[in-house]
Order: C-alpha cells, then sequence, then structure tokens
C-alpha cells in the first residue's frame, strides 16, 4: 500500500500539529502553554524552539521524542524533524533585544504615495546631524527603497562575529546607520510576500544585526495596516509612532486607521505627532513663493481633530525627488529649503520623544495571546 503524503509543511500546520502533545501531568498541550518557539521551514526540513521552564525538567526528552512522532504524523514520514528541536529554557528566551537602542520610532503611513520612506531618511539624516546615533530599518517589505535614497543598491552587508553570534553589519551613510530587505532580494524581481516571511523578514533584521548603541532607531513601515506593523511591537518595544500624510483629504481620510492601530489598547503605542509631506509647492529659485498644490494645512487640521501634535510640514520642492534619486537626501543640506525644514522636524521629534518618555512608562512589548 502506498503511504499517504502528509500536509503542506508551513508554520501553521506544525503548530496544528504540535497541539496534540500534551505536557505530563496536565491536560494542557505545549503550544497553548506557549513552549513552541521560533519555527522555521526550508522544503521539508524543521526547526523550532522548545522552551522549559527550568532546565532540570525531568519531561525534557520524552516531550522531544513525542514531538517528533506527532510531526511524522501530521505532516509525512519524509518529514525532517530529527535533532532540529532546540531545547531551550525561559531565562535564555528573555535576552533583551536591542538593550543598546533607547528609542524605538515606527514610521508610517495610512496609505502608499504619501513620501514616507523619504521623510523617514530625510529624517535619520537630519536627527544624525544633532549628534545622535541614529538607526533605520526599512521594513517596507512591498517596496524597499531606503537603499537607492542613500545610493546603495549594490551594497550586499558582511557579517560581523560578536559573543559567538554571526551578526549582520548595518550599512552606514550620512552618520546614519541602516538595513534594507532590499539588500537581500534581487533589484529586478519580484518578491511575493507571504505573512511568516514577511514577518521573519523583518525579526532578522532587527535581531540578527549589529545595531550597537542608538540613541534612535527609525522602520520605515509598509502603508496602511498590516502583519508587519504586527510583528514590529510584538518584537520589541516601540517607543513611539510618527504618521506622514499629505494635505489632501483623500489621504487624510487613511491617517485614522493608522493611528487607532496603535493607540489601541492591545497595542497602546503613543503617536508622537503627524508629518505633512508635500504641504506646498516651493521653486528653488524662488523660496518665498508656495502654491498650495493638493490643498491647504490639510495635517494641520487633522492633527488638531485627533488632539496630535504637528510635528513639522515639509515643502514639496525638485530638489528633493532628485536627492533621493542620486542617494543623496537633502538633510544633507541643512540650510536648503528641504533641508531646513528636516531639521526643524528632527529637533521637535526629539522633543515629543523627551517629553513621552517623561510623562509616560517605557512600552512594553505586545503580548501573543494564544487559545
Amino acid at each position: 500500500m502506498a503511504e499517504i503524503p502528509g500536509k503542506l509543511i508551513v508554520p501553521k500546520n506544525v503548530t496544528d500539529a504540535l497541539r496534540e502533545v500534551k505536557y505530563p501531568g496536565g491536560d494542557k498541550d505545549i503550544v497553548t502553554l506557549n513552549m513552541v518557539h521560533e519555527i522555521r521551514i526550508a522544503g521539508k526540513k524543521i526547526n523550532f524552539s522548545l522552551v522549559f521552564q527550568k532546565s532540570n525538567d525531568p519531561n525534557i526528552e520524552s516531550l522531544v521524542i513525542d514531538c517528533e512522532k506527532v510531526i511524522k504524523k501530521h505532516l509525512g514520514a519524509d518529514a525532517e524533524i530529527e535533532n532540529n528541536i532546540a531545547v531551550k529554557f525561559l531565562h535564555d528566551m528573555e535576552r533583551p533585544v536591542l538593550p543598546g537602542v533607547k528609542n524605538i520610532i515606527a514610521v508610517a503611513s495610512g496609505k502608499g504615495g504619501v513620501g514616507k520612506s523619504t521623510v523617514a531618511v530625510n529624517l535619520a539624516v537630519a536627527l544624525a546631524g544633532t549628534g545622535a546615533s541614529v538607526g533605520l530599518i526599512d521594513a517596507d517589505i512591498f517596496g524597499p527603497s531606503v537603499p537607492k535614497m542613500f545610493g546603495a543598491e549594490d551594497i550586499k552587508p558582511m557579517g560581523v562575529k560578536i559573543d559567538g553570534r554571526e551578526l549582520i553589519s548595518p550599512e552606514i551613510k550620512y552618520g546614519v546607520k541602516f538595513l534594507s530587505i532590499g539588500f537581500f532580494v534581487e533589484t529586478e524581481s519580484p518578491v511575493i510576500w507571504r505573512g511568516p516571511m514577511a514577518s521573519n523578514a523583518l525579526k532578522q533584521l532587527i535581531m540578527d544585526a549589529d545595531w550597537g548603541e542608538l540613541d534612535y532607531l527609525l522602520v520605515d513601515l509598509p502603508p496602511g495596516t498590516s502583519d508587519i506593523h504586527l510583528t514590529l511591537v510584538q518584537t520589541v518595544p516601540v517607543t513611539g509612532a510618527v504618521i506622514v500624510t499629505t494635505p489632501q483629504d483623500v489621504a487624510l481620510a487613511d491617517v485614522l486607521r493608522g493611528t487607532n492601530m496603535f493607540q489601541s489598547e492591545s497595542i497602546d503605542v503613543p503617536v508622537l505627532g503627524l508629518i505633512e509631506n508635500m504641504s506646498w509647492f516651493t521653486p528653488e529659485e524662488m523660496p518665498d513663493k508656495r502654491y498650495y498644490i493638493f490643498g491647504k494645512e490639510g495635517g494641520k487640521a487633522l492633527a488638531e481633530k485627533l488632539g496630535l501634535i504637528l510635528l513639522g510640514q515639509i515643502p514639496l520642492v525638485q530638489g528633493i525627488r532628485e536627492g533621493g534619486d542620486e542617494g543623496v537626501p537633502s538633510a544633507v543640506q541643512p540650510d536648503s529649503i528641504t533641508g531646513s525644514a528636516f531639521v526643524e522636524l528632527a529637533k521637535d521629534l526629539v522633543h515629543q520623544v523627551n517629553l513621552r518618555n517623561i510623562r509616560r512608562a517605557p512600552t512594553k512589548k505586545v503580548e501573543i495571546t494564544r487559545k
């Protein structure tokens, strides 16, 4: 009789299979007890960590064997699981993520096309210009543009070994440490990201990189709300978020959803303020002229309506587009029209972060509740 093939090997099916393994002496399974972590799939090869509270737990060996049996039973005899279950203990899992980073700032937008990544890059450069140590993660996996804006499209980050761990070494330009998922995919090849793939990519950029000591780590998120946003707040304690918008009503209508997500009871990340991009058009040869192409002060009106701070208004100038295309952010020239706007934005953000840290306790990571 032919062997019945197992289910598709994906993290969900691994988790479902492991629900059959009960912890001895009780009626709860190891998934419900939150003992299964770090599931990774590579073809038929399955890796995950089994986390115990104590290193002298007498059930370690028997539970590992039970896990191997149910994986084979549900996912097929050819599933490669032997010797791929890492036994860890609770004190190992509680190693702090990014212990040297003082403030983690999410840069978000309600919709695409508002210049969020341009703002993130220039804000990072402007913050570095204040003397702060700054990092930037390009987590916009659907359109990673940070490498181009830094003139680093052909760069492949190197590895570095620290305390026995192999870590990715971030690139450094204009005083900013940065990493992008764009470094690890072919520029010309379309990437179709599934939820777990995208989340694992972000975790790797956060946890497997040598960020060192930073005053600010900015995370450029995809537009809207997605699994990436949830992965970020579940992986690290986010100090606060800034929302980028443009003045017209069609953009402003999407801001509310992003704001509500961060400020929801389950996530509870403070929104430090709104940034209005493309506030007006100013010809570089006529710096005193302002043409309100997309409407006037829509971001300011929305900030007042939501009870938020308007952190800054960034004008639309041809040079900002040229700088992004040429890999030279506008904030590199602090005396230019847009450069000075980003300098003021950086000062206002620093002020709001300081106020937030005085008035509120540090944000906690969002805990995953398993039912």
